[in-house]
């Protein structure tokens, strides 16, 4: 097959060799001439213009024209209707002049032949005529990049030459039985020996003398066409008869073949100037070629020039229009004119029903299969097909159910693509028991099959058994193809297993398995996920080949490990590339925003997203109001979720999380009442959530309730639900119900071991938790960084200092757990608390990498109980330049600096958190009696009962002192400020 620089190249030939055809030949023949006009209207050559194109072979044989044996008429002169002859007008080739801007008035004059049957051929050419006008005007832009493509050409160099008469001794049933064998093989499929039988009977017709070929040189030009034989093809097509539409169709259809849209319609347009009629076989590829190009406005233009031949009505032409307008999404355009087709066969209907699907309108899709069903014509195969992939997509399990049945009585169950849209269903709706009956029961499994059944243990997370059948199909002698590869790779990235990955992409580098976009994209994935960064990084590298969905893995990627400039400089190379980043590209670059809490940017690309008017998508809205939630701006993500028109689990679960982890719990809690009110279906995740949010606030009494909802659902096995229930209890104070939680738990991993072993070291019963970490190292589990994280703070909890640092070496060297950031902060804490300061500078020294404000503010809380006002304003300063807004590090340096009496620094500090404008956050406690929760500001005077709470603080503090209690007496105040002993109030 040419390459497509090649077929433009022999296009533009055609067409300088089509130009030196003898204009006075072809109007002998049709009669066809062109007047150029101003664009005024007016006529530049006065002489008129004629069209008159026999457009079927029965007027053809009237007029000399084909294979007739009558004698040859004066070409020069015609006959009117009362038998008179009259001047043949000539054929004037048109001549393109600057000011005309290319535009072209058509007159047709008297007709050769004047029966009613040529008035009528008439009237439809002058229709052709004044919609091609209407054509031109619309593509003319196009047009005049080809130039020297003319309709018609000066320097003709075909002599108009007599055709000879058939050569003695040749037999009429010769032709007949070469028309006959040229049928049969147009039939087969196109290979190259299809190609050389064609050529022997071009061959053979040239030996027997048949100059003018008619049918058989139609017949043969289509052989060339379908063989993809276009230099053959073009030179037949100069030798044949072009007043028959048939040539050009052929022709269009190569084109069109191809993949040359834009030629095919400019080569149907030629065929219209020239002056030749299409007819019903010409439209089929013209529509197609403007789908080709979704060119609506041209093919509804088309569409009216086939309304105005009589065309519409017929089966192959109304079906590609209806596909036509499918394709396109112009689905009522499509449904209007299938409602006009007199005949609906099975290929209008399924061209109907594709239509439909394609378009997501599931209902109507069922709606016109009962129609179809209520008429003679019966379901096929490619009927099934369509409607299955609706109940694929919309998870229509039971209707889809229904049609196996009718397929099993119409026979095709075991017809390989309805087969396979089934298993495909099946796998898609989570019934991958029936999948798999369905897969051992098909007699031959084929390539699509196995992919679909991988595949469907994949996506709904049965990764062992997507492995057994991988291999299974490798037994089997079915070699795996790039789909296979893009299927079984996530279970790859399930188990983390770096390993087998690169096994399995040795292996397609060794089978020679085309490294298409999805399996790329999969291997990078599973680099990504096994923590193979650099592997992932020269992959993407690897060749010019990157497409947005390569650069979404990427972008992905790079965020999951953490790498959030790295995800940000791809993202800049993907604009660079000038790709349009889509919706999940975009939702992947807002987390490294996020992460990186750069508003701006963030801001930025919420920016885009709506003047895309892409913020209608759940994950995407999710994804925004979660990126504006960890950037501090939890009022912007509140607005952003309340504006979110069609709110799905991802979408609530965001939201309650982000006001759980941003010091709202009651306004998460109110979240997941309001969720469930709303019908939204609570998951593993929702109830996390909120366990987490009763932990912080507490409240006891919501995280009871939420466990009986537990009960009565079924998320009392989730691993994560639970641990989070065990963190709520023991959060809320209660250890007992948190361990009665743990010991009932069925199936124990390392999350519900992590969070039994964090809460009694929280709640400093270090020997517990220490027994406990030993329990789950004899069940067999493995510790990790979460679990050595609970084992040093319950240390720094008792004050086991040696203690902390045996575990922490032992995690880095036993073990071979990286250090964290938050080990080093529960590191400094632990030196920290038992007043050995200097030790945890030395640990923030010691640090392989920039320690974060927590690790800071933890020496600084530590500076300001052991009274270390040098190491304190060390460590403020730090803290100054990376959370300038926090108040709390302004509030404990001067504090300290007051107690010290360095009164200096606390104007300094003072003044500092003046000038940049922070506000003291007040504290707040709580207090839960009677399954109510009361909140307490210092000096608040808002609660309803704050005149009995302080009357009974006072004599409480009465109680107190007569106990034996005294006042703070060494608190050193500003000089000028200081109260008198007795006026201190504690």
């Amino acid at each position: 097959m040419p390459t497509h620089v090649e077929a433009i190249i022999m296009f533009m030939s055609m067409f300088s060799s089509f130009d030196a055809l003898s204009a006075e030949s072809f109007g002998q023949k049709v009669g066809l001439s062109w007047t150029p006009t101003s664009k005024e209207g007016k006529v530049v050559d006065a002489s008129k213009g004629a069209l008159s194109a026999l457009s079927n072979e029965e007027t053809a044989k009237k007029g000399k024209v084909g294979n007739s044996t009558e004698p040859a008429a004066d070409c020069n002169s015609t006959r009117t209707c009362d038998g008179r002859k009259q001047k043949k007008p000539q054929l004037r080739r048109p001549r393109f002049a600057p000011e005309l801007d290319g535009v072209f008035c058509f007159e047709t004059i008297v007709p050769y032949s004047c029966n009613k049957k040529t008035e009528s051929n008439v009237n439809a050419q002058r229709c052709i005529l004044g919609v091609k006008m209407y054509h031109h005007r619309h593509i003319y832009q196009t047009l005049r990049k080809y130039t020297n493509i003319a309709l018609l050409g000066s320097n003709p160099t075909y002599a108009n030459t007599q055709i000879p008469s058939k050569p003695f001794g040749f037999s009429p049933s010769t032709e007949e039985s070469l028309a006959s064998k040229l049928a049969f093989i147009l039939q087969a499929c196109p290979d190259p020996s299809v190609l050389k039988q064609g050529q022997q009977v071009h061959t053979q017709i040239i030996l027997n003398g048949i100059r003018n070929m008619g049918l058989l040189g139609t017949r043969v030009l289509g052989v060339y066409v379908l063989c993809s034989s276009f230099e053959d093809a073009k030179k037949l097509f100069y030798q044949l008869d072009l007043s028959y539409a048939s040539p050009w169709s052929w022709m269009i259809r190569g084109f069109t073949i191809l993949g040359l849209f834009d030629f095919a319609l400019l080569f149907y347009f030629k065929m219209l100037g020239f002056g030749t009629c299409p007819d019903k076989y010409t439209f089929p590829c013209v529509i197609k070629a403007c789908g080709g190009l979704n060119s609506v406005q041209l093919g509804k233009s088309i569409h009216e020039t086939i309304r105005l031949m009589g065309y519409e009505m017929d089966v192959f032409v109304g079906s590609s229009l209806i596909k036509f307008y499918a394709d396109n999404g112009c689905i009522g355009d499509a449904h209007c004119l299938f409602d006009k087709m007199p005949v609906r066969d099975g290929v209008l209907w399924n061209v109907m029903l594709y239509g439909y699907v394609k378009c997501g309108y599931s209902d109507d899709v069922i709606g016109l299969f009962r129609e179809m069903r209520n008429t003679e014509i019966r379901p096929n195969s490619v009927t099934y097909t369509s409607i299955l992939s609706i109940c694929t997509s919309e998870g229509m399990i039971k209707f889809g159910t229904q049609l196996h049945g009718l397929i099993v009585r119409s026979g095709l169950e075991m017809n390989s693509p309805v087969a396979n849209t089934l298993l495909a269903m099946y796998a898609k709706c989570r019934c991958l028991f029936e999948a798999r009956a369905l897969f051992d029961a098909i007699p031959r499994t084929d390539l699509v099959s196995w992919n679909g059944m991988i595949g469907g243990y994949v996506q709904n997370g049965f990764m062992f058994e997507a492995s057994d059948l991988f291999q299974k199909m490798i037994s089997a002698g079915v070699k795996p193809d790039s789909i296979t590869f893009a299927s079984i790779l996530p279970s790859i990235s399930e188990s983390a297993n770096l390993e087998l990955a690169k096994e399995i992409h040795c292996y397609v580098i060794r089978q020679g398995v085309p490294l298409d976009m999805f399996l790329k994209s999969a291997l990078i994935d599973v680099y990504f996920k096994c923590k193979d960064v650099e592997m992932a990084h020269n992959l993407f590298n690897r060749n010019a080949e990157i497409d947005i969905v390569i650069f979404t893995a990427m972008i992905s990627g790079y965020v999951l490990n953490g790498m959030n400039f790295s995800a940000l400089e791809v993202f800049r190379r993907l604009l660079l590339e000038r790709m349009m980043p889509n919706a999940v590209t975009l939702a992947s670059v807002l987390p490294a925003c996020a992460g990186l809490a750069a508003l701006t940017l963030g801001k930025e690309v919420h920016g885009y997203i709506l003047k895309k008017g892409l913020e209608g998508s759940c994950f995407l809205g999710s994804a925004i109001s979660d990126m504006y939630s960890k950037c501090g701006r939890l009022d912007l993500a509140h607005q952003i979720f309340t504006r979110m028109s069609e709110k799905d689990s991802v979408c609530w679960n965001s939201m309650i999380t982000s006001c759980s982890q941003n010091g709202k719990p009651e306004e998460a809690i109110q979240l997941f009442r309001q969720m469930g009110k709303e019908g939204a279906k609570y998951d593993c995740v929702s109830i996390s959530a909120a366990l987490s949010s009763c932990a912080n606030l507490p409240a006891l009494h919501y995280g009871k309730e939420i466990y009986c909802f537990m009960m009565r659902g079924s998320l009392t096995s989730d691993y994560f639900a639970e641990s989070a229930l065990i963190d709520m209890y023991a959060k809320c104070g209660n250890l007992n119900l948190a361990r009665r939680v743990f010991d009932i738990t069925q199936g124990k991993n390392e999350v519900s071991w992590n969070s039994i072993i964090a809460a009694y070291g929280n709640h400093g019963h270090l020997e517990e938790s220490l027994d406990l970490f030993r329990e789950m190292i004899k069940e067999g589990f493995q510790p990790d960084h979460v679990t050595f994280l609970a084992i040093i703070s319950a240390c720094g909890h008792s004050g086991k200092v040696e203690g902390g640092k045996y575990y922490f070496q032992c995690m880095t060297q036993e073990y071979g757990i990286k250090a964290r950031m938050e080990h080093y902060s529960c590191m400094v804490d632990l030196f920290a608390r038992a007043g050995r300061l200097n030790e945890a500078f030395e640990i923030i020294e010691s640090m392989p990498f920039d320690p974060d404000a927590g690790v800071w503010g933890t020496l600084l809380g530590a500076c300001r109980v052991h009274g270390d006002v040098e190491l304190a304003e060390l460590a403020s300063k730090h803290l100054f330049e990376m959370d300038p807004q926090n108040s709390g590090y302004y509030v404990l340096l001067s504090n300290l600096q007051a107690d010290a009496g360095k009164w200096d620094g606390v104007v300094k500090t003072r003044s500092m958190m003046k000038q940049r404008g922070v506000i003291k956050v007040p504290g707040y406690s709580w207090v839960e009696v009677n399954n109510a929760t009361h909140m307490f500001v210092a000096a608040d005077a808002s609660h309803p009962q704050s005149s009995e709470i302080y009357l009974l603080l006072k004599n409480l503090l009465l109680e107190l002192r007569r106990e034996g209690y005294v006042p703070r007496l060494n608190v050193r105040s500003h000089p000028q400020t200081a109260p008198s002993p007795s006026k201190i109030i504690v």
